[in-house]
């Protein structure tokens, strides 16, 4: 449990300049001091000093540090970690309401291919309607991205899947996204003008990480149907597993939207597989207690969600 705040000036100080949580946030969030500090453009001794401040307002310590000079939250660091975020949403929201102003930050946990091919013109578009908003894209695995939006590490998670009743969170589907199966033009089945399941047998796949839905999706569809298939490559990223394919030999299945360029510049040729089950839906992922400014609502808009739907399912929970 935090300490008792004994010394008034000090609670005042605090108050009165959120900074110090922005700056604790920072170095939760970098594991680092000095990486804080250039981020945030403060001279590393200002860093210091301001989570110094904080742990004698709360009489606790915030971090735990290490010979290594690596850091990490203690118990009380974690707690103050969830208030402070609860704590600068509701500034952010009385100054926007007041101001009506898009200031602030949004912060945005996705996949890494979203990031690369999805997210760029929805993002530079609500950058352009809001130059003060400060955005941060943090990509990582689908379990992490919802664990972020849970605790409200993130505003909004973005991921490639189908809407999941969880309790909580409020699931708004973007679009349908096909899935794909590419080879380089030299494979035997390029030449083929239709392709079935029973094709696949034995063959070789160049898949992502296990933990990625489109690749468990393709599994499970290949398990179920009793196709044998050989991982002879696992590669952590969409643009690694196109440059494989095409330099050698190969299949993989992947989102159109990744490897819709070298398609049309005929660098990746498309099996022609008519099978319903090889898509997914874009879909983003928000807290129902989320708070949702300007900014969030017009990015929400730029994504190209409905909002007729949305904002009436958000009103009924």
């Amino acid at each position: 449990m935090m300490g008792v705040i004994n010394n008034f000036d000090d609670v005042r100080e605090a108050i009165m300049d959120l900074n110090y949580f922005q700056t604790f946030r920072e170095v939760a969030l970098r594991q680092s001091f000095t990486k804080a500090a250039e981020e945030l453009g403060y001279a590393q001794s200002s860093v210091t000093t301001q989570i110094q401040k904080l742990e004698k307002i709360y009489q606790v310590k915030l971090f735990e540090r290490y010979n290594n000079n690596k850091i990490r939250l203690t118990s009380a660091g974690e707690e103050l970690f969830k208030l402070s975020g609860q704590l600068l949403e509701i500034y952010e929201h009385s100054q926007e309401k007041l101001t009506k102003q898009g200031g602030g930050s949004l912060t945005i946990a996705t996949m890494d291919s979203l990031a690369s091919y999805f997210l760029p013109v929805p993002i530079q578009t609500t950058r352009k309607q809001y130059p003060e908003l400060g955005i941060r894209l943090q990509t990582d695995r689908e379990d992490l991205i919802l664990q972020k939006v849970r605790e409200g590490e993130a505003d909004v998670g973005l991921i490639l899947a189908n809407a999941s009743p969880e309790t909580g969170l409020q699931w708004i589907t973007i679009r349908e996204e096909p899935l794909v199966l590419i080879v380089n033009s030299d494979h035997p089945l390029a030449a083929k003008s239709k392709v079935v399941l029973s094709d696949l047998a034995d063959e070789e796949w160049i898949m992502p990480e296990d933990s990625c839905n489109y690749r468990q999706l393709l599994e499970k569809v290949l398990r179920t149907n009793g196709i044998a298939y050989k991982v002879g490559l696992e590669l952590g990223s969409p643009e690694a597993i196109k440059r494989s394919i095409m330099a050698g030999s190969g299949i993989s299945l992947l989102p159109q939207m990744i490897a819709r360029d070298e398609i049309r510049r005929q660098e990746l040729t498309v099996l022609p597989l008519e099978h319903t089950e090889f898509t997914l839906e874009i879909q983003l992922v928000i807290h129902t207690r989320k708070w949702i400014s300007h900014a969030l609502h017009q990015f929400i808009t730029n994504l190209g969600a409905k909002e007729s739907e949305w904002l009436t399912e958000r009103a009924g929970n």
